[in-house]
């Protein structure tokens, strides 16, 4: 009998309602949702479903109205502002669609600057940034500036940025929505390979494509989860497409 995986990541009836002068929007409602440690889980759904709202909470970007939300076995639904920031910090790596990284500072000090907030020494810093960047083959960009990289190559910087702090989990939230189809194949390489390593992936996408990437595939639609499968392997739809 196969050990029982390690839950990382506990959602239950979970609700987001945003309100206004004169309407209320239901962005999310009785949503549950496991994620075990080394899923690699897709979150697909029409524009306006929650998906984003749904990741925002799991990285502690926002918080639910109720519900429950449990990372790493603690609840951290009703978390101070401080005490998310911490948690934030040291336990979630977040990659977005725009790329976010500081235009004045060289690639290896982006990738860095996050850890600065552990109080890490300057040299351990750069030997993980140094790390990251070559887990995605962007050592020998490590001193120059993002304004130098393509689209693609900022997209590997920021996916450095967000593991080199080694997070219990890798948010992605439409990290190839701003790159041509080669750049967002070889991004999409380097999280299947991230993931082959033990990290463990939620990601929000349109491309039903992309999606195929991910062992689990969960689809939302007007803020409810309507379906949870599990995916096809990626290598078993190579082989079956030649």
């Amino acid at each position: 009998m196969s050990e029982p995986s390690e839950v990382l990541i506990k959602l239950e009836n979970i609700r987001k309602v945003f309100f206004t002068e004169d309407l209320e929007t239901r962005a999310l409602l009785d949503v549950h949702l496991t994620i075990s440690k080394g899923e690699y889980v897709s979150i697909e759904g029409p524009s306006g479903s929650g998906k984003s709202t749904l990741l925002s909470i799991i990285g502690l970007l926002d918080s639910p109205s109720s519900g429950t939300y449990g990372l790493g076995g603690e609840s951290v639904a009703n978390l101070s502002s401080t005490k998310r920031a911490y948690v934030r910090n040291r336990q979630i790596g977040f990659v977005f669609q725009s790329f976010n990284l500081i235009g004045d500072l060289t690639v290896q000090d982006n990738v860095a600057l996050p850890l600065t907030y552990r109080g890490m020494s300057t040299g351990e810093c750069h030997r993980r940034a140094e790390d990251a960047l070559a887990r995605v083959g962007m050592s020998h960009r490590g001193r120059h500036m993002p304004a130098q990289l393509s689209g693609g190559q900022q997209q590997r910087v920021a996916v450095a940025r967000a593991i080199a702090g080694e997070p219990m989990v890798l948010l992605a939230d439409e990290p190839t929505g701003n790159l041509d189809s080669k750049n967002g194949d070889a991004v999409m390489s380097i999280l299947h390979d991230l993931n082959k390593a033990g990290t463990t992936i939620c990601m929000v996408t349109h491309n039903r494509e992309y999606a195929r990437h991910a062992g689990r595939n969960v689809s939302l639609f007007d803020g409810r989860v309507v379906d949870d499968a599990r995916a096809r392997p990626r290598d078993a739809l190579e082989s079956s497409s030649q």
